[in-house]
């Protein structure tokens, strides 16, 4: 007659398997999230460039002189007409 393993070992032995899976998971979570938090840093520096691009632009536009936007449709026409 073989002893059998007491219950314990067997739960233990099953159990084994289903922590390490879940530790792997938990690795990749972790780096996965890493990753993530690295792209949203990237993407909030990309955003305020773009802002900043943005207001230059803007800053462009209004230090414009206000004779060069008051243009009629005859300034508009090439000059061999």
């Amino acid at each position: 007659m073989t002893a059998e393993p007491p219950l314990a070992a067997i739960e233990e032995s099953k159990l084994e398997p289903r922590v390490t899976e879940v530790e792997v998971r938990l690795t990749l979570t972790e780096d996965l999230v890493e990753a993530l938090n690295l792209t949203v840093y990237r993407q909030q520096q990309q955003i305020e460039s773009l802002q900043q691009q943005l207001r230059q632009l803007y800053q462009q536009l209004q230090d414009i002189p206000a004779a060069t936007e008051k243009r009629t449709p005859r300034d508009e026409m090439p000059p061999h007409y």
